[in-house]
């Protein structure tokens, strides 16, 4: 066998082959570019087009137009409403947000007729001892939550935070103040999502007093509360008029939804957008619930609207209902328990008031932190 000699004819041949074969990665390179650009301006092609047709449905057609409008309602729902102005613009934003108002003034302004018997049982009646509260599990097409069934209305407290300078959280307040289980209650101040949770928004009372009051004591206020003999108030209040109805604990928030067992939200469109949601409703025999909705966690439950609530509540009998907070506010404890899914990742929030339930509440050793505070001299962001 003959072995081609260094630099050789042969040598020289075989050289340029290899070097023929090394040249042939760089046309597969220049090919892969080729290919990955015209991907890339596909991608782009079919991203602008989608763009395009989806803007089109989203804005010009009635299904695209209705799922807009109750993305804005969500928005305006929470405390960050002027963002719905991207959505809707800024006059249709006034408009609704007006038209929500005026809708909440005209449902509490029906006049109730006094539907709820607290402790009436007919003589001959058996008295069935029952649980100070309940749980249930409820849900709908998009929505999973819970609903607390408080059996004695006289039971419930409006509890504050024991701190001074920052709300606390309700699971702490349970454990605080040894409660059996609560919820969050009223609205407050929370500037960028930010806030200590120590600054409620319009009134609170607890216990027959005022602990905290933003306006006059013949300014009115969307209230829910409990009077003297249980019974669920709701609608707009000035503090004098609470006080001479007994009412003995209160929280401002809006709006009432169902008055003499009827519901006032006619349809899903007017259900004030899709959220995590906290509501309170009362029965004919006094029988307090609350619906504490989870939301904002795709794959388990996205949220709820007004409407939802409304029917839950008229299928187990209320006849007064009003909603409370809600968002990454509402919250359901029980035996030191969280019992929902906030939607917050933080988990709970630190909140100024809460709904809470005892054995005997008139030991609840509930004080007033806001004493003496002047309400436009309290910071809400500072912690």
């Amino acid at each position: 066998m003959s072995v081609p000699m260094p630099g050789s004819p042969r040598t020289q041949t075989t050289a340029a082959a290899a070097a023929k074969k090394k040249k042939k990665p760089v046309k597969k390179k220049k090919r892969r570019s080729s290919t990955l650009a015209s991907i890339t301006l596909y991608t782009f092609f079919f991203m602008f087009l989608f763009g395009s047709v989806f803007s089109l449905w989203f804005f010009l057609t009635e299904t695209g137009t209705n799922l807009r409008l109750m993305m804005a309602d969500t928005i305006i729902s929470t405390q960050h409403r002027d963002w719905a102005k991207y959505l809707i613009g800024e006059e249709e934003l006034k408009k609704r947000v007006d038209r929500y108002w005026a809708q909440f003034d005209t449902y509490s302004e029906i006049k109730d007729k006094d539907l709820v018997r607290v402790d009436h049982k007919p003589a001959t009646a058996v008295v069935e001892k029952k649980p100070p509260v309940e749980v249930e599990d409820i849900e709908g097409k998009n929505f999973k939550g819970k609903l607390l069934i408080v059996n004695d209305p006289k039971t419930l407290r409006i509890a504050v935070p024991g701190t001074r300078g920052k709300g606390e959280k309700v699971s702490s307040m349970v454990k605080r103040l040894g409660a059996i289980a609560g919820v969050n209650a009223g609205g407050f101040v929370d500037p960028e999502w930010k806030g200590n949770g120590f600054q409620p928004t319009g009134l609170v009372m607890s216990g027959g007093k005022i602990f905290y009051n933003d306006g006059g004591m013949n300014t009115r206020n969307h209230i829910v509360a409990i009077d003297k003999e249980g019974k669920l108030i709701a609608g707009k209040y000035t503090p004098n008029e609470l006080i001479k109805m007994g009412v003995q604990e209160a929280v401002t928030f809006a709006p009432k939804f169902i008055v003499n067992g009827v519901g006032m939200i006619k349809n899903q469109a007017d259900g004030w957008g899709i959220a995590p949601r906290t509501s309170m409703a009362q029965k004919a025999d006094g029988t307090i619930m609350f619906a504490i909705i989870d939301g904002r966690q795709p794959g388990y439950s996205i949220g709820a609207t007004l409407y939802d609530i409304q029917n839950i509540f008229l299928e187990h009998g209320a006849v007064t209902a009003a909603n409370l907070d809600g968002g990454s506010s509402t919250v359901l404890v029980k035996d030191n328990q969280i019992l929902n899914k906030p939607s917050s990742e933080y988990g709970e929030r630190y909140l100024p008031t809460a709904w809470l339930v005892f054995e005997d509440p008139a030991k609840a050793n509930i004080k007033n932190i806001w004493e003496g505070l002047d309400p436009s001299k309290i910071d809400p962001s500072k912690w």
